[in-house]
């Protein structure tokens, strides 16, 4: 082969490198969707995307299962006898095979002294069955019962684990009795047949209060009904709700592990739902099946390995790699977050959880575009880290439940308030990924052996670029925001502790901006200044909720103050770092620093 036969093809090979290797990452970040959906042959996919009403909305069977098992065990799956089970086999065998359900290890209990409470020694087994903790229901349920009256701001840490480990087992009892008694002789066929026998009143009464979802449909909210409601009103002589005879037959089918049966009782279920409420149901199955903040957070750490790869081996061909990896991870994370508007029919910010996903993103499409512009990989480094760190933090807030929850009355009011929100929050994203872009500028300083004054410059200019961006839209945010305090609340300011934050990151990224103008400070001055809008923007984002007052305050996050301490003390630390000689650890004469020279010259 001739050289320029092979510098053509490594040019070529070159061109087409960044092509393949964002089909890759896309083909990897959508595998997840397409399971075949069934276990020992049973179509338990299609059980799953039986819509229901819960929390106030209609959603799949399948969002009740995964957010379940995430509140009792913080995952989706878990292994037992040497299987993964899935969060929907998983409600399945809880509702129709309680006896196999009670055995497998899902209740995670960490503290020593809940682990004291039930008898147990404390080892690496942190995960436990419900058979496990019987015997001591009684006493998990006084303890939480007298913790329960304490603020949760007062509880000590036994007895906020105590109080939160009786919820997860109250929600496995609602589970468990969601559709029939569980553990009663003949299931829901047999409460069928005896529904207007003494003593069937008590029992539907129980279905009633302990149920947590209403799988028979209504016209409106309000109507759809619960298996004891049904139950109720056949008893009281209205006809027999089509969906109980189907429902029944695929408790016992489930039971019996009868695999035709089963799939056929499934399909009736399915066909006497609304096929609007189907086609939303199905929706939200595939959503939640693609994952796609998961699988945005799984790209953006590979195009933070290829780009580090890069810095040390063939940067022209590795750097346009990690790029179109990012530009993968941005059209996943924009896919989930438009796929939430859409079922949700609401803004993209409606809770903390949706705010750490639009963080998020506003941060990683501005890296983006600093990368399309520089094209020096460090908008890649700060948008995949931002992104990255983002939906970690969203991860952990997932951990409270259903993320697509209604929304708070005085949330849910006008239009005001959901340009408010959105706009804030890329102000948020704005001040976030200029601290991550300072955060990088001092780490740079401090390991790269040589000195860069191009790449500096780029980096502060991309720095201030963002503050300039992030002051307009949290200048307009808070300004909008007072427009809808004054239609909901009848006035525009009542410095309240989300109305300062808010302005503070207003006042802070403006004073960078005076800063620089003014010549008060230089690159590292500002450098520094932007690392710490990090702490101000982090506290007005959670701080409020962890003060528990005002009238912004939506729940007291106790777990969230440790994690912000630590925060703030490693942008502290960042900040001394950035102030900081250039690496000034180093023995021996500095870059700056002045020659020797020897006396027979002078």
């Amino acid at each position: 082969m001739k050289r320029t036969d092979l510098v053509n093809s490594n040019s070529k090979f070159a061109k087409y490198l960044p092509w393949l290797a964002a089909i890759v990452a896309l083909i990897g970040a959508v595998s997840g969707m397409f399971g075949s959906g069934k276990v020992r042959n049973m179509d338990v996919q299609d059980f799953a995307r039986l819509p229901v009403l819960e929390g106030g909305r209609v959603k799949p069977l399948d969002s009740i299962a995964r957010n379940s098992l995430l509140v009792i065990r913080s995952q989706q799956s878990f292994r037992y006898n040497e299987r993964t089970v899935n969060a929907d086999e998983w409600l399945l065998d809880v509702m129709f095979r309680p006896d196999v359900a009670d055995d497998q290890p899902i209740f995670v209990i960490n503290d020593p002294d809940v682990l004291g409470l039930l008898g147990i020694k404390q080892s690496s087994e942190r995960y436990f069955s419900f058979k496990t903790l019987m015997p001591h229901i009684d006493e998990i349920q006084k303890q939480s019962e007298a913790a329960h009256p304490i603020d949760a701001k007062q509880r000590t840490r036994y007895q906020s684990a105590i109080v939160n480990l009786f919820e997860r087992v109250y929600q496995y009892h609602r589970l468990k009795h969601s559709i029939q008694i569980a553990g009663a002789e003949g299931g829901l066929t047999q409460e069928i047949k005896d529904v207007a026998t003494p003593g069937a009143e008590e029992r539907h009464a129980v279905l009633r209060e302990l149920g947590l979802f209403r799988p028979f449909p209504g016209a409106k909210p309000s109507d759809w009904r619960s298996v004891g409601e049904a139950l109720r009103d056949a008893r009281n002589g209205q006809p027999l709700d089509k969906g109980l005879a189907p429902m029944a037959r695929v408790s016992d089918a489930w039971a019996k592990q009868d695999v035709p049966a089963f799939n056929s009782a499934v399909s009736e279920v399915l066909a006497l739902a609304r096929p609007d409420e189907v086609r939303q149901a199905k929706s939200e199955l595939a959503f939640n099946l693609a994952q796609p903040f998961y699988a945005g957070m799984v790209v953006y750490v590979f195009a933070l390995l290829i780009l580090f790869v890069s810095w040390a081996y063939k940067p022209a061909l590795l750097q346009p790699v990690a790029f179109a990896v990012l530009l993968v991870g941005v059209l996943v994370h924009t896919a989930g977050l438009t796929s939430r508007v859409i079922l949700q029919g609401r803004p993209p910010v409606t809770n903390l959880y949706s705010s750490a996903v639009f963080v998020g993103w506003g941060a990683v499409v501005l890296g983006a575009i600093l990368e399309w512009i520089y094209r020096k990989g460090y908008g890649t480094a700060v948008a995949a880290s931002s992104g990255f760190a983002s939906l970690i933090i969203a991860h952990h807030l997932a951990a409270d439940g259903d993320t697509m929850e209604m929304m708070r009355a005085v949330l849910d009011s006008n239009f005001w308030l959901a340009t408010h929100v959105v706009t804030i929050t890329i102000g948020y994203s704005g001040t976030f990924l200029a601290g991550a872009i300072a955060i990088g500028w001092t780490l740079r300083k401090h390991i790269v052996k040589h000195a860069d004054p191009a790449a500096d410059k780029a980096l502060v200019a991309m720095c201030y670029g963002i503050v300039c961006f992030a002051v307009f839209f949290s200048f307009v945010g808070t300004v909008l925001g007072g427009i809808w305090a004054d239609q909901s609340w009848g006035r525009f300011w009542g410095w309240d502790p989300k109305e300062n934050g808010a302005l503070l990151i207003v006042l802070w990224n403006a004073i960078i901006l005076h800063a620089r103008w003014g010549g008060y400070a230089r690159d590292r001055g500002i450098m520094a200044m932007a690392i710490f809008g990090n702490i101000i923007t982090s506290l007005s984002w959670f701080g409020v909720n962890m003060l528990g007052v005002g009238l912004h305050s939506y729940g007291f996050m106790d777990k969230a103050f440790w994690a912000l301490v630590a925060f703030g003390t490693t942008q502290l630390l960042l900040i001394a770092l950035a102030l900081l000689p250039r690496r000034f650890w180093r023995r021996g004469p500095g870059p700056m620093a002045t020659p020797h020279t020897p006396a027979s010259a002078a």
